[in-house]
């Protein structure tokens, strides 16, 4: 893991207007890349990963970086600096699409941060994220493993779903299409933390709306479907209507960052109320409720650690990745749930009771 150029360069004196740390030139403050042609294999796969998000934010807008940025783009990606580059880049490097300019970039940040700290501002953020240390080819590694530890996590009750309930249980199937809804935006999760790019993030937001509405659309199979399958089938479709909507107004329309944020919030709510309110229902027939509201309660509780948004700490650490870690637990309280849920279903079934 390389951080050049966390102290500022000492042939060049930035000056500091109220906005931060400026230089007028940064010739002495282009790092030097070292980081493998791209295999054949992987070149049509990261034709589309190679846009990385443009997302402005303070510190990518400053002078200091932008000239290291150019400088160290014009003196070490092109010609026979450009061939050592990639000569020397390691392999899983060049696999998950890091290039000659991403790797001024990086560079070039902690150069700025330096001279932030230097002058006493507060870090800024670039492009839209904190500055993090790079861990091999993860760009955020601590968001990354809690991502795959909430993936493995997910995985390992889905087994024990599996080995515990009879396939016979109304709810099997639905339950085994929300787990594997939700490993997949945990796999997304997970390869957007260790690469940011234009499709990365796409499909890390797409995957986390498809599992809130899911867990819609399970609920409205637990509290109406059983009865009235209908129901749940024309509420399936209006979710699957609405999840489209999204992913094409943010693909082809605009990216809105603001909007995502408030219609994930909106579906959010109405899966945490509905939940709460067949929770409320059962509290007196069903001794296993609780594990039901206090998973949809931590679980949207738990998100307001996002609001922290501090600097990371060791420059791992942020509030999105302590978030992610507090998730993990839940899964195991939430199988749990299931698992109760699914074989009360099973022996009411079999007894011709009414479901609740």
């Amino acid at each position: 893991m390389r951080t050049v150029g966390l102290v500022p360069p000492s042939s060049r004196r930035a000056f500091v207007s109220p906005d931060g740390p400026r230089a007028a030139a940064m010739a002495a403050a282009s790092p030097r890349c070292t980081s493998v042609r791209l295999p054949a294999l992987a070149a049509v796969v990261l034709l589309l990963m190679s846009a990385t998000t443009v997302q402005s934010s303070q510190g990518d807008k400053e002078p200091v970086y932008r000239d290291c940025v150019k400088q160290c783009v014009r003196t070490n990606c092109t010609g026979a600096r450009l061939r050592g580059f990639q000569s020397a880049q390691p392999q899983y490097m060049a696999l998950t699409g890091w290039t000659c300019r991403d790797d001024c970039r990086y560079q070039c940040m902690w150069t700025t941060v330096g001279l932030y700290q230097a002058e006493g501002y507060r870090v800024p953020q670039f492009h839209g994220k904190w500055p993090f240390a790079r861990f091999l080819c993860f760009e955020e590694p601590a968001s990354a493993l809690a991502s795959l530890l909430n993936g493995l996590a997910c995985l390992l009750m889905l087994l024990r779903y599996r080995s515990t309930v009879p396939r016979q249980s109304p709810m099997y199937h639905t339950i085994n299409a929300f787990s594997l809804v939700s490993l997949n935006a945990w796999f997304w999760s997970t390869v957007f933390h260790t690469r940011d790019t234009y499709l990365t993030e796409k499909m890390d937001y797409f995957c986390a709306t498809a599992v809130i509405l899911y867990s819609i659309y399970l609920c409205c199979v637990r509290t109406l479907g059983l009865r009235r399958p209908g129901v749940s089938s024309m509420v399936g479709v209006l979710l699957i209507l609405a999840f489209t909507s999204h992913v094409s107004y943010l693909t082809f329309v605009s990216f809105d960052y603001g909007y995502n944020m408030a219609a994930n919030a909106t579906i959010g709510m109405v899966n945490l109320l509905w939940w709460l309110c067949w929770c409320w229902q059962n509290r007196r027939t069903l001794p296993y409720w609780w594990k039901c509201g206090l998973v949809v309660l931590l679980l949207h509780g738990l998100a307001l650690l996002e609001l922290l948004d501090f600097p990371p700490l060791l420059w791992i650490l942020d509030a999105h990745a302590v978030w992610h870690l507090s998730t993990i637990p839940v899964h195991f309280l939430f199988y749990s749930f299931l698992i109760d849920d699914s074989l009360y279903l099973l022996n009411t079934e079999k007894m011709g009771v009414k479901v609740e």
